[in-house]
Formats: C-alpha cells, structure tokens, sequence
C-alpha cells in the first residue's frame, strides 16, 4: 500500500508572498492550483500568526478560475452553498460534497484500473480501444477542475467535449448507458 505524502507546506509572510519550503522560492496561487492538481495535497500557514490559511486560498483559486469561464460550479450549486452557510448547524452539505467527490475520484480511479487491466478480457470485445479513449476523455474532461483531477493537455483538445457543452455531455451519457447494456448482454 502506498504511504500518503505529507503535505506541501507552503508559508504565507506578511508581505503576502507565498513560500513553498520544499523548492525554497516563492510561488504564485496558480503554481499551488498545479501541485493540487498533480495530486499533491497543501497547507498554507500564516508565518507570524500560524494560522492555517490553506480554505482561504483554496476559495480564492476556485473563485479565480470560475471568474476566468472556467466553470465547474454550476450557479444552482453556488446558490445551495451560500444557502448552506445560513443553515450551517443543520447542514449536510460538507460531508454530502466530500462523499460525492471522493466516490467520483473512486469510481474514475477503479474505472480506470479496469480498463487498464493486462489481460481484461473485455479488450477482446469489437471497439473496446475506441470506448476506452472515449472514456478516458470524458473522465479527464469531468475531472480537470477538481482537486486531484487530471490536468487536460493539448494533445486531448479534439477528442474531448467542451466543458460547457450539455448536448455533448447528453451524448456521452447516452453512449455509456448503451455501453453498459451491450456490457450486461456479454455477460
């Protein structure tokens, strides 16, 4: 089993630099949004006060990829989170949202693994090399703006669907749920 790294310890100093203690330099918010999405876990402390300011910075980074069109987040779910706060002592939308996005982040690790597998016999089956890519696509194309998603990369541009595109997501949905019948039927 593999050990869990430890944190990347990055500290804040009063002129608001950050430092990351690991390479010695300083590092901007979309340096940290790299490490995160390499898979790295942070933790940004206060220098003189050793306040964790690690919440802080990880809102200001969604906050500036949102106002870029970078949008994960639909407005529906903005609205439920602001809701959230004025309800906060009976809310369960903390643990709902990290249980839905570490079963998301199970479920794309396994899916994977599966597909991935030496031997599988499913990769015997006509236009499984094709279904994979388009699997792997779409998950990239999913994961790329949570923490410890996939970054996407140039070279993917033209088989993924647009972020924003419902149709193309439409699609997809529809392919995989005719996918997973064909799949059923071998069985």
């Amino acid at each position: 089993m593999a050990q869990k790294q430890e944190p990347l310890l990055i500290k804040r100093y009063a002129s608001r630099r950050l430092y990351n203690t690991e390479t010695s330099d300083y590092v901007t918010l979309d340096d940290i949004a790299g490490f995160i999405r390499d898979g790295r876990e942070v933790q940004i402390i206060d220098l003189k006060s050793g306040d964790d300011l690690t919440r802080q910075y990880l809102l200001q980074i969604v906050a500036e990829h949102e106002s870029r069109g970078e949008s994960v987040l639909p407005v529906d779910v903005l609205t439920d989170l602001v809701r959230s706060y004025t309800t906060q002592a009976n809310s369960v939308v903390p643990q709902f949202l990290a249980a839905s996005f570490e079963m998301l982040r199970d479920g794309q690790s396994k899916m994977m693994e599966n597909f991935g597998a030496m031997g599988n016999p499913m990769a015997q089956m006509p236009g499984f090399e094709a279904m994979q890519a388009q699997q792997e696509a779409f998950m990239k194309a999913m994961m790329s703006g949570f923490p410890g998603g996939a970054a996407s990369s140039d070279d993917d541009e033209a088989e993924k669907p647009e972020a924003g595109s419902k149709d193309e997501l439409d699609a997809i949905k529809k392919q995989l749920a005719e996918l997973q019948k064909k799949l059923s039927g071998l069985g």
